[in-house]
């Protein structure tokens, strides 16, 4: 399930957001990457600021619409392969996009990504989380487990 979005300005020109609030409905990040696949799409891949303003625009409408919607970070395409953990300060360089994207475009939350074994990115929304280091936690990304449920 989810809402779909077609716009003409931008390469990929349909967006599908699913959002549950939920909890056991909620996936890793390799399920919710074949999800997204099963439906002929793939996970998000941002390839600039005009885009990822594009995708906050959605989910503020998203949340306006009175479904309420509360705390709940949405899974991207962006990931670093490879098995381990990964500290060198080469770590942010290694993050590629699931749909071989190419885009160096990133929109980091403040010291992110933090490697190590979170090897999977999340675009934050926690519109009632107290503002961190790096200011509210919405729309920013972090990188998490791929285990972790989003």
């Amino acid at each position: 399930s989810g809402q779909k979005v077609c716009y003409g300005a931008f390469k990929r020109s349909c967006y599908k957001l699913a959002y549950f609030q939920d909890l056991s409905r909620r996936v890793g990040f390799q399920e919710a990457r074949q999800a997204c696949e099963i439906d002929g799409g793939a996970l998000l891949s941002l390839e600039s600021e005009a885009e990822q303003q594009l995708i906050e625009n959605m989910l503020q409408n998203l949340t306006k619409s009175g479904s309420g919607i509360s705390d709940g970070d949405f899974w991207i395409g962006l990931w670093r392969s490879g098995d381990g953990v990964a500290t060198s300060s080469a770590c942010p360089d290694l993050y590629q996009w699931a749909d071989g994207s190419m885009s160096p475009f990133r929109n980091w939350y403040t010291d992110e990504p933090s490697c190590g074994s979170e090897a999977c990115v999340v675009m934050y929304h926690q519109p009632t989380a107290n503002p961190g280091l790096g200011g509210p936690y919405l729309y920013q990304w972090n990188d998490d487990r791929c285990n972790m449920k989003h």
